[in-house]
């Protein structure tokens, strides 16, 4: 399929930005084309086949195990704090029972968490997905709020918010062991028919990923313009933040599938399998 265009997913999100440098610096093949959104449109277009890889959420990922494959060495994760992915609440979790808890359309992986929280704390709360973007009017209108990306670092949630929980923080208090917010995945079927291919985009990536981390400064740079915050902020962000997937990371994730199915979130026991590059 040497001519054929190949679509390839982009979180829209600064958090993978260390990993798609080389490719918006001249990496990019012209067969191959990058499609940025949110990681829940992602998921939905990996799942109906109109990308054949892409970062998507990890609890999306166990979800459609039997349909995808994982890319080695690439995730987006935190070994403790995150910044990007916190509940704002006026109470404490265990004081959530019946109040109104709002998600945003954005996130799977970090939504499972949170339920998976609730769940296994006998906390029931009303869910409700929206739109989360001004803290001013979502304070007025929900008790909490799960909030991801950009948007989490953008907005003062801790000046609006009584309580602001970091998700990735809440987890290594759990564990003692890192969070896997977003893995790259491959569809299983796509991967069969072209193994070369993907390996030529797997190969891209780790590449474009490794000119990321020896441009480290000009990634938090195009961070600090993008969402016009001090340096220090997005340096420290990009500090907590890791794109590998290393064993740690691994049995995180299936500490974390094994939880979502012990609690019900999952209908399965999900696997975690690798598209092998060889």
């Amino acid at each position: 399929m040497n001519d054929k265009n190949v679509y390839i997913g982009k979180i829209s999100y600064i958090n993978d930005s260390p990993v798609y440098y080389g490719l918006d610096h001249g990496l990019l093949p012209a067969w191959l084309k990058m499609v940025p959104d949110v990681p829940s449109v992602l998921n939905r277009k990996i799942k109906t086949g109109q990308i054949k890889v892409s970062p998507i959420s990890a609890a999306f990922y166990a979800m459609n195990h039997r349909e995808l494959l994982l890319l080695p060495d690439l995730s987006i994760s935190c070994d403790g704090r995150v910044l990007s992915v916190i509940l704002a609440s006026n109470y404490k979790i265990d004081d959530l029972e019946g109040k109104k808890v709002m998600f945003s359309q954005d996130s799977a992986s970090a939504a499972s968490f949170l339920k998976m929280i609730f769940n296994q704390r006998k906390v029931s709360p009303v869910y409700e997905i929206g739109p989360v973007t001004d803290c001013q009017s979502i304070s007025k209108s929900a008790d909490a709020v799960l909030v991801i990306g950009d948007t989490a670092l953008k907005h003062p949630w801790d000046q609006v918010f009584e309580h602001c929980i970091d998700l990735g923080q809440f987890w290594y208090e759990m564990t003692q062991l890192p969070f896997v917010f977003a893995v790259w995945a491959v569809r299983r079927s796509f991967a069969q028919k072209y193994p070369s291919r993907v390996k030529e985009i797997y190969e891209l990536l780790l590449e474009s990923k490794k000119q990321g981390y020896q441009n480290i400064d000009k990634v938090v740079e195009a961070g600090k313009n993008k969402l016009n915050l001090d340096q220090s902020v997005i340096e420290e962000y990009f500090d907590l933040l890791y794109c590998d997937l290393d064993d740690r990371k691994i049995k995180s994730m299936q500490l974390f599938f094994d939880s979502l199915f012990d609690q019900g979130i999952l209908n399965e026991r999900a696997d975690i399998e690798f598209f092998n590059p060889q």
